[in-house]
Protein backbone atom coordinates (compact mmCIF):
# COMPACT_ATOMS: atom_id res chain seq x y z
CA UNK A 1 0.00 0.00 0.00
CA UNK A 2 2.90 2.47 0.15
CA UNK A 3 2.59 3.72 -3.31
CA UNK A 4 -1.23 4.24 -2.87
CA UNK A 5 -2.64 7.85 -2.27
CA UNK A 6 -0.15 8.70 0.60
CA UNK A 7 2.30 8.93 -1.86
CA UNK A 8 2.37 13.32 -1.75
CA UNK A 9 5.77 12.84 -3.70
CA UNK A 10 4.20 14.78 -6.90
CA UNK A 11 1.63 17.43 -6.59
CA UNK A 12 -1.59 16.13 -8.48
CA UNK A 13 -1.69 18.77 -11.00
CA UNK A 14 1.68 17.60 -12.52
CA UNK A 15 0.54 14.47 -14.04
CA UNK A 16 -2.35 16.91 -15.37
CA UNK A 17 0.00 18.81 -16.99
CA UNK A 18 1.64 16.28 -18.28
CA UNK A 19 -1.40 14.46 -19.72
CA UNK A 20 -2.30 18.11 -21.54
CA UNK A 21 0.74 18.30 -23.07
CA UNK A 22 0.80 14.66 -24.36
CA UNK A 23 -2.46 15.48 -25.91
CA UNK A 24 -1.94 18.69 -27.42
CA UNK A 25 1.36 17.29 -28.92
CA UNK A 26 0.00 13.88 -30.46
CA UNK A 27 -4.09 15.00 -30.99
CA UNK A 28 -3.19 18.55 -31.82
CA UNK A 29 -4.57 21.69 -30.59
CA UNK A 30 -7.62 20.98 -32.15
CA UNK A 31 -8.85 17.90 -29.97
CA UNK A 32 -8.38 20.58 -27.17
CA UNK A 33 -11.44 22.25 -25.36
CA UNK A 34 -11.26 26.17 -24.59
CA UNK A 35 -10.71 26.28 -20.96
CA UNK A 36 -7.82 23.76 -21.94
CA UNK A 37 -6.32 25.44 -24.58
CA UNK A 38 -5.82 28.67 -21.54
CA UNK A 39 -4.43 25.84 -19.14
CA UNK A 40 -1.81 25.13 -21.49
CA UNK A 41 -0.76 29.21 -21.79
CA UNK A 42 -1.31 29.53 -18.09
CA UNK A 43 0.94 26.51 -17.52
CA UNK A 44 4.06 28.26 -19.13
CA UNK A 45 3.10 32.01 -17.28
CA UNK A 46 2.27 30.19 -13.59
CA UNK A 47 4.93 26.97 -12.96
CA UNK A 48 3.98 26.01 -9.60
CA UNK A 49 0.03 25.51 -9.62
CA UNK A 50 -3.00 24.19 -10.57
CA UNK A 51 -3.77 26.61 -13.38
CA UNK A 52 -7.27 24.68 -14.11
CA UNK A 53 -9.48 26.35 -11.93
CA UNK A 54 -7.90 29.58 -13.07
CA UNK A 55 -8.65 28.53 -16.69
CA UNK A 56 -12.18 27.90 -16.08
CA UNK A 57 -12.63 31.28 -14.08
CA UNK A 58 -11.56 33.25 -16.88
CA UNK A 59 -13.70 31.50 -19.55
CA UNK A 60 -16.73 32.23 -17.10
CA UNK A 61 -15.93 35.68 -16.53
CA UNK A 62 -15.40 36.76 -19.64
CA UNK A 63 -17.42 34.48 -21.89
CA UNK A 64 -14.66 32.62 -23.57
CA UNK A 65 -11.36 33.01 -25.29
CA UNK A 66 -11.70 36.22 -27.56
CA UNK A 67 -13.26 37.69 -24.18
CA UNK A 68 -10.15 36.41 -22.60
CA UNK A 69 -7.62 37.88 -24.86
CA UNK A 70 -10.19 41.29 -25.39
CA UNK A 71 -10.26 42.18 -21.50
CA UNK A 72 -8.16 45.13 -20.09
CA UNK A 73 -5.66 43.80 -17.98
CA UNK A 74 -7.41 46.02 -15.16
CA UNK A 75 -10.26 43.31 -15.48
CA UNK A 76 -7.89 40.20 -16.24
CA UNK A 77 -6.24 40.80 -12.92
CA UNK A 78 -9.76 40.66 -10.53
CA UNK A 79 -9.53 36.48 -11.39
CA UNK A 80 -7.94 34.91 -8.26
CA UNK A 81 -4.71 33.61 -9.74
CA UNK A 82 -4.01 36.42 -12.27
CA UNK A 83 -1.80 38.81 -11.53
CA UNK A 84 -0.31 41.98 -13.55
CA UNK A 85 2.35 40.06 -14.99
CA UNK A 86 0.06 36.76 -16.56
CA UNK A 87 -2.24 38.99 -17.89
CA UNK A 88 0.23 41.14 -19.86
CA UNK A 89 1.34 37.79 -21.01
CA UNK A 90 -2.62 37.35 -22.13
CA UNK A 91 -1.93 40.55 -24.01
CA UNK A 92 1.06 39.79 -25.72
CA UNK A 93 -1.13 36.84 -26.99
CA UNK A 94 -3.68 38.77 -28.20
CA UNK A 95 -1.39 41.33 -29.88
CA UNK A 96 0.74 37.97 -31.58
CA UNK A 97 -2.84 37.00 -33.01
CA UNK A 98 -3.97 40.08 -34.26
CA UNK A 99 -0.87 40.93 -36.03
CA UNK A 100 -0.69 37.45 -37.57
CA UNK A 101 -4.01 37.98 -38.57
CA UNK A 102 -3.56 41.59 -40.13
CA UNK A 103 -0.19 40.34 -42.12
CA UNK A 104 -2.23 37.52 -43.42
CA UNK A 105 -5.07 39.81 -44.80
CA UNK A 106 -2.11 42.33 -46.05
CA UNK A 107 -0.79 39.71 -48.39
CA UNK A 108 -3.78 39.09 -50.14
CA UNK A 109 -6.56 41.10 -51.98
CA UNK A 110 -9.03 42.46 -48.96
CA UNK A 111 -11.89 41.80 -51.35
CA UNK A 112 -11.12 38.41 -52.23
CA UNK A 113 -10.51 37.25 -48.46
CA UNK A 114 -13.51 38.76 -47.26
CA UNK A 115 -14.14 36.00 -44.38
CA UNK A 116 -10.79 36.67 -43.34
CA UNK A 117 -11.19 40.27 -43.00
CA UNK A 118 -14.55 39.67 -41.19
CA UNK A 119 -12.99 37.99 -38.68
CA UNK A 120 -10.30 40.15 -38.14
CA UNK A 121 -12.53 42.95 -37.16
CA UNK A 122 -15.27 41.03 -35.42
CA UNK A 123 -11.95 39.68 -33.05
CA UNK A 124 -10.46 43.26 -32.98
CA UNK A 125 -13.74 44.91 -31.90
CA UNK A 126 -16.51 43.09 -30.60
CA UNK A 127 -15.74 43.24 -27.21
CA UNK A 128 -14.85 46.31 -27.30
CA UNK A 129 -16.64 48.61 -24.49
CA UNK A 130 -16.84 52.08 -26.27
CA UNK A 131 -17.90 52.82 -30.14
CA UNK A 132 -14.24 53.19 -32.44
CA UNK A 133 -14.53 54.27 -35.70
CA UNK A 134 -11.48 52.84 -37.95
CA UNK A 135 -10.99 53.05 -41.49
CA UNK A 136 -8.95 50.16 -43.67
CA UNK A 137 -7.26 52.13 -46.55
CA UNK A 138 -6.84 49.97 -49.64
CA UNK A 139 -4.24 50.62 -52.86
CA UNK A 140 -5.13 50.34 -56.28
CA UNK A 141 -5.32 46.01 -56.28
CA UNK A 142 -7.17 46.77 -53.27
CA UNK A 143 -4.60 45.33 -50.58
CA UNK A 144 -4.62 46.73 -47.28
CA UNK A 145 -2.20 49.66 -46.92
CA UNK A 146 -3.43 50.75 -43.44
CA UNK A 147 -5.78 49.86 -41.05
CA UNK A 148 -6.21 52.97 -38.50
CA UNK A 149 -8.43 53.72 -35.48
CA UNK A 150 -9.52 57.38 -36.62
CA UNK A 151 -11.91 58.14 -33.41
CA UNK A 152 -12.98 57.04 -29.87
CA UNK A 153 -16.33 57.45 -28.62
CA UNK A 154 -18.58 56.73 -25.70
CA UNK A 155 -21.06 53.90 -25.42
CA UNK A 156 -23.45 54.82 -28.43
CA UNK A 157 -21.27 56.92 -30.37
CA UNK A 158 -18.20 58.07 -32.03
CA UNK A 159 -17.29 61.25 -33.82
CA UNK A 160 -16.46 61.06 -37.51
CA UNK A 161 -15.28 63.71 -39.41
CA UNK A 162 -15.37 63.07 -43.11
CA UNK A 163 -12.47 65.82 -44.04
CA UNK A 164 -10.72 64.02 -41.66
CA UNK A 165 -10.55 60.36 -42.95
CA UNK A 166 -10.52 61.92 -46.37
CA UNK A 167 -7.04 63.88 -45.57
CA UNK A 168 -5.87 60.25 -44.15
CA UNK A 169 -6.57 58.41 -47.14
CA UNK A 170 -4.66 61.16 -49.69
CA UNK A 171 -2.00 60.99 -47.52
CA UNK A 172 -1.65 57.26 -47.45
CA UNK A 173 -2.73 57.39 -52.12
CA UNK A 174 -5.18 54.89 -50.85
CA UNK A 175 -7.54 54.27 -53.65
CA UNK A 176 -10.44 53.10 -51.79
CA UNK A 177 -11.43 51.81 -48.57
CA UNK A 178 -13.85 50.14 -46.01
CA UNK A 179 -15.27 52.03 -42.82
CA UNK A 180 -16.04 49.61 -39.66
CA UNK A 181 -17.25 50.46 -36.38
CA UNK A 182 -18.71 48.65 -33.65
CA UNK A 183 -21.90 48.97 -31.21
CA UNK A 184 -21.12 47.95 -28.00
CA UNK A 185 -24.80 46.65 -27.21
CA UNK A 186 -24.36 43.84 -29.59
CA UNK A 187 -26.47 44.82 -31.99
CA UNK A 188 -25.29 45.01 -35.65
CA UNK A 189 -28.17 47.23 -36.60
CA UNK A 190 -27.10 50.76 -38.62
CA UNK A 191 -28.85 53.27 -37.37
CA UNK A 192 -30.49 56.46 -39.27
CA UNK A 193 -27.13 58.34 -38.07
CA UNK A 194 -25.23 55.59 -39.12
CA UNK A 195 -26.36 55.79 -42.45
CA UNK A 196 -26.61 59.20 -42.94
CA UNK A 197 -22.85 59.42 -41.97
CA UNK A 198 -21.77 56.85 -44.67
CA UNK A 199 -23.11 59.22 -46.87
CA UNK A 200 -21.34 62.22 -45.92
CA UNK A 201 -17.90 60.32 -46.24
CA UNK A 202 -18.50 58.86 -49.42
CA UNK A 203 -19.79 62.29 -50.78
CA UNK A 204 -16.55 63.84 -49.22
CA UNK A 205 -14.48 61.23 -51.13
CA UNK A 206 -16.44 61.28 -54.61
CA UNK A 207 -14.08 64.12 -55.59
CA UNK A 208 -11.13 62.59 -54.61
CA UNK A 209 -12.31 59.15 -56.83
CA UNK A 210 -11.70 57.31 -53.85
CA UNK A 211 -14.49 54.62 -53.51
CA UNK A 212 -15.83 53.41 -49.72
CA UNK A 213 -16.34 49.52 -50.65
CA UNK A 214 -18.55 49.15 -47.51
CA UNK A 215 -19.17 50.11 -44.25
CA UNK A 216 -18.72 47.03 -41.32
CA UNK A 217 -21.21 47.16 -37.88
CA UNK A 218 -19.30 44.65 -35.41
CA UNK A 219 -21.03 43.28 -32.57
CA UNK A 220 -21.06 40.51 -30.60
CA UNK A 221 -24.14 38.86 -32.62
CA UNK A 222 -21.40 39.35 -35.86
CA UNK A 223 -20.71 41.67 -38.82
CA UNK A 224 -23.64 43.66 -40.88
CA UNK A 225 -22.70 44.77 -44.15
CA UNK A 226 -23.73 48.35 -45.40
CA UNK A 227 -23.45 46.58 -49.24
CA UNK A 228 -25.44 43.66 -48.19
CA UNK A 229 -27.88 45.62 -46.62
CA UNK A 230 -28.52 48.02 -49.56
CA UNK A 231 -27.40 51.18 -47.84
CA UNK A 232 -24.06 51.36 -50.31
Amino acid sequence: MAGDAGDTSKPHWQGHRERLRTKLISRGAGALDDYEILEVLLMAFIPRRDVKPIAKALEAKFGGLSGVLAAPVADLVKVDGVGETVAAYLKAVAELQSRASLQDIKRREVISSWSALLAYVRREMQHEAREQFRVLFLDRKNQLIADEIMSRGTVDHAPVYPREIARRALELSASSLILVHNHPSGDTTPSRADIDMTREIIDALTSFDIDVHDHLIVGTQGVASFRALGHI
